[in-house]
């Protein structure tokens, strides 16, 4: 895994967001930046160059699944990592993530080690499809 890549974290709670820095800080990533909601994290993909989003789902304004959807849309940004975050684990929430091309997704609370692993699954199965 690139520990230089730049990561992108999407989620309208501060406290979360600082979480999900701190447990990516732990696997050894440095270059993370935030965006308290889909509207925002859009704006900042178009400007800047990412690597790699970790979203969450429930967000005002523009939420992580529309986030994901005007991401796939974008045909400079659709084979951008997407991690999708949340509370919600019912099956068709993941059915719909799916369907949207999410590249992996995580209930919260997680650990470390999960975020770790999902992180690596989604980077190894891009490494194998370019």
């Amino acid at each position: 895994m690139d520990r230089k890549m730049k990561i992108l974290i999407v989620d309208d709670f501060s406290t979360m967001r600082r979480i999900i820095k701190n447990l990516l800080k732990q696997i050894g990533f440095e270059n993370i930046e935030e965006a308290e909601d889909g509207q925002h994290a859009f704006s900042k993909l178009k400007n800047e160059k990412y690597h790699f989003i970790v979203s969450d789902w429930n967000m005002p304004n523009m939420t992580g699944i529309e986030l994901l959807q005007q991401v796939r849309k974008d045909p400079e940004l659709k084979g951008l990592p997407f991690l999708m975050v949340t509370a919600e684990s019912e099956k068709d929430k993941v059915v719909e993530a799916i369907k949207a091309g999410v590249n992996n997704y995580i209930v919260k609370p997680f650990t470390t080690e999960i975020l770790k692993e999902k992180m690596e699954k989604i980077l190894e199965k891009m490494a194998g499809n370019s």
